[in-house]
């Protein structure tokens, strides 16, 4: 089966290397997004697609615009590909490329659709609470995410799980889904499922003001929100802005779900059941791990976090570098 690869970030990784090293699948070239400007030194990175590919001495083909680039197309026409697959490429496909293919256009979605149809459907199924989620693979059709369902994997959500474990969970079960489909399709074995509009949720795009916390919310939501955005959810402390990256819900249903170390950390705090106080306010110091601090519903224990210009530290190595005492405060997050 003859494969073009659209693709841009790590989540698309393990599923290029799957086709790359499956002997019924012959990648033929790679569409990518342009290389950025990331990090410090402001110098031109390839996306991480582009870095497996060029390793495996692929044609890369880069548009700004896929839709509009006169040559891409050109290229994409005279592949003469059964199949194009598409994972967190970046960019809307257009009903001309979308028809090329033999087979059609496959996409590979993190979420089990049609709920989370959208960009980061990871971050949102994450702050929503969700305990399961899961790899879709579908038919591309026009819309955005609602074209016709091939398969789907689930897998359990822990507690602790944030966006970057959660994405790295997928992307391996996305790459193995993809193959199956692939040679399923190709036997037609595979019966297309129409998406269920009415059940639709999104997952758009993500904005600066979502990583703001606001302590009146309960101690589950500011935990779900911590993870599902990681590692970009902001308070503030001392009138400094301070990234809040790993917490524990206390005295949430949830917390019976903890890994066995940190339950057993978390059954020694003396009894909080009584304690209350405004949100936002430090309540009380867990010795090792970080400082409790009361929300609208709940207390949230800060396992990390990252002070501006630092990296990331343990809770507990805040603590003693701040010499941070209960009754302190934290702020809202922007």
């Amino acid at each position: 089966m003859k494969i073009v690869f659209f693709g841009t970030p790590q989540f698309a990784v393990p599923t290029l290397e799957k086709l790359l090293n499956h002997s019924e699948f012959e990648v033929l070239a790679v569409v990518t997004q342009p290389d950025k400007r990331r990090e410090r030194g402001n110098k031109l990175t390839p996306s991480p697609v582009k870095a497996i590919a060029t390793a495996h001495n692929l044609p890369v083909w880069q548009p700004e615009r896929v839709k509009k680039d006169t040559e891409t197309l050109t290229q994409l026409k005279q592949s003469d590909a059964d199949v194009f697959v598409v994972v967190a490429y970046g960019q809307i496909l257009s009903s001309k490329i979308l028809n090329m293919p033999k087979l059609g256009c496959i996409n590979v979605h993190g979420s089990i659709l049609p709920k989370y149809r959208g960009a980061a459907p990871i971050q949102w199924c994450l702050y929503n609470g969700e305990r399961e989620t899961g790899i879709t693979t579908m038919l591309m059709d026009a819309g955005m995410d609602t074209g016709p369902m091939l398969q789907i994997a689930t897998t359990p959500i822990g507690l602790l799980d944030n966006a970057q474990d959660l994405a790295f969970i997928l992307a391996a079960i996305g790459g193995d889904l993809l193959v199956e489909t692939l040679l399923k399709l190709e036997r037609q074995e595979i019966q297309p499922i129409p998406q269920d509009n009415l059940a639709a949720t999104y997952a758009p795009l993500i904005q600066k003001q979502d990583y703001g916390l606001d302590w009146s919310k309960s101690a589950i939501e500011l935990h779900n929100q911590i993870r599902g955005f990681y590692p970009n959810c902001t308070a503030t402390f001392r009138d400094n802005l301070l990234k809040i990256t790993a917490s524990v819900p206390i005295g949430s249903v949830g917390d019976r779900h903890l890994p066995p170390e940190l339950q057993e950390l978390v059954d020694k705090l003396p009894d909080l059941s009584n304690i209350s106080d405004r949100p936002g306010v430090v309540v009380s110091i867990a010795k090792g791990i970080g400082a409790i601090v009361q929300t609208g519903e709940g207390l949230l224990l800060l396992r990390e976090v990252q002070l501006a210009g630092k990296r990331p530290q343990s809770g507990w190595d805040f603590v003693n570098g701040t010499r941070l005492t209960v009754g302190e405060m934290f702020g809202a997050g922007s």
